[in-house]
C-alpha cells in the first residue's frame, strides 16, 4: 500500500516522471563509406544522404574511411553506439568478407542490423586504350598468347572487382596478374594512365571515362546491353557464360531499436523512389532495389554463401 501511495506520489510530483524518448534523429548522422571518395559506394551514398537530410531534418554525412576490404569502416560501425546515428553503406565486401579473411573482429550477419538493399550494378570490363584488343575474343586471344603479361585493377583483396576477376580467369583460362587499389577512383585512374591494363568495375564509377574515351569499354557482364552503353556488347554476345556484378546497401549497428530502422527504411526508400533521385542512379549505370530489411537480410545470407564458392575456387585467403 505504501509502495503503490509513494509511487502515485511520484507521478504527480513535477520533474519525478520519465523523459519521453529523444526524437530521432536528434543530432547529424554519419553515413560511413568504407572506400576512398569517387567510388561507387561514395556516389550511391551522397545521393542517398541528400535525400535522408531532406525527410528527417538533420545532415546526413559521408565520412570515407577505406582499408582491408571495407573491415576498417564496417568495424567502426559495429562497435558504435546502436542509436541509428552511424549507419554503413556497404556492397559485396561485407559478403565476401567472412570467408576471405581468417579472423574478422565482427560478424556481418548477427552484428549489423540491414535497413535497405539501395541499388546493383552489372559488372564492366575496361581496359587502357592502349591495350592492342578491341572486342572480347581479341582481348583473350591477347592474354593467352602474353600469359602472364597483363595487370588488372582492384579495390583490394576480395574486393568486387577483384573477385570478378578471378571469375573471369576461371571462366576463360587466361593468366592476369592483380594490382590491388585503395578504391574505384584510384583504380580507375591506375587503368586510365596504362599502369594496369584491366578493370572489371560497376558501371558507377568509369562511366564518364568510357564516354570519353579515357577507358576502353570491351564487354558488360549483364542479359543485355545497356542503355547507357548500347554500343558495349554483353559477355553471353561474345560466347562467355560469365554474368556477375555489385551491390550497394546501408546497415546499421545490430540492437538498434526497431523503430529507428523502420524510420530509416521508409525515409531511404522514399528517396530511392523520387523521381529525380532513380533517374541519377540509372544515367550512373545503377539498378535501383530499395528492399524490405527482412529481404536485404535473406539476400545477405545467399549472398556470403554464394561467394564462399568463389573465394574457396579462387584459393583466396587474407590472413
Amino acid at each position: 500500500m505504501r509502495v503503490a501511495l509513494l509511487s502515485t506520489l511520484l507521478i504527480a510530483l513535477p520533474g519525478t516522471s520519465v523523459p519521453a524518448q529523444e526524437a530521432y534523429p536528434s543530432r547529424p548522422v554519419e553515413v560511413v563509406v568504407p572506400f576512398t571518395a569517387g567510388g561507387g559506394t561514395d556516389l550511391l551514398a551522397r545521393l542517398l544522404c541528400e535525400g535522408l537530410s531532406r525527410r528527417l531534418g538533420q545532415s546526413f554525412v559521408v565520412l570515407n574511411r577505406p582499408g582491408a576490404n571495407s573491415n576498417v569502416g564496417i568495424h567502426s560501425v559495429v562497435k558504435s553506439r546502436p542509436d541509428g546515428h552511424t549507419l554503413i553503406m556497404a556492397s559485396l565486401g561485407l559478403a565476401a568478407n567472412p570467408s576471405l579473411y581468417r579472423k574478422l573482429p565482427f560478424d556481418p550477419l548477427s552484428d549489423l542490423a540491414p535497413i535497405t538493399l539501395i541499388a546493383n550494378s552489372p559488372t564492366i570490363l575496361v581496359v587502357a586504350p592502349p591495350v592492342a584488343a578491341g572486342s572480347l575474343a581479341e582481348l583473350i586471344a591477347l592474354l593467352k598468347a602474353q600469359s602472364g603479361r597483363f595487370n588488372y585493377a582492384s579495390y583490394g583483396a576480395g574486393s568486387g572487382p577483384h573477385l570478378a576477376a578471378e571469375l573471369f580467369r576461371s571462366t576463360t583460362g587466361t593468366d592476369i596478374v592483380h594490382v590491388p587499389f585503395s578504391g574505384g577512383g584510384t583504380a580507375a585512374v591506375g587503368v586510365m594512365s596504362n599502369s594496369v591494363q584491366m578493370l572489371f568495375s560497376s558501371i558507377l564509377p568509369v562511366l564518364g571515362q568510357v564516354r570519353s574515351g579515357a577507358l576502353k569499354a570491351i564487354a558488360i557482364a549483364s542479359d543485355r546491353r545497356s542503355p547507357l552503353l548500347p554500343d558495349v556488347p554483353t559477355f553471353a554476345e561474345s560466347g562467355i557464360d560469365y554474368r556477375t556484378g555489385t551491390w550497394f546497401g546501408l546497415l546499421a549497428p545490430a540492437r538498434t531499436p526497431d523503430d529507428i530502422l523502420a524510420r530509416l527504411n521508409r525515409s531511404a526508400v522514399e528517396t530511392l523512389r523520387d523521381a529525380e533521385v532513380r533517374a541519377k542512379i540509372t544515367e550512373q549505370g545503377g539498378e535501383v532495389l530499395a528492399s524490405s530489411p527482412e529481404d536485404f537480410r535473406a539476400f545477405l545470407r545467399q549472398e556470403t554463401e554464394r561467394l564462399s564458392v568463389v573465394i574457396r575456387n579462387a584459393n583466396i585467403q587474407v590472413d
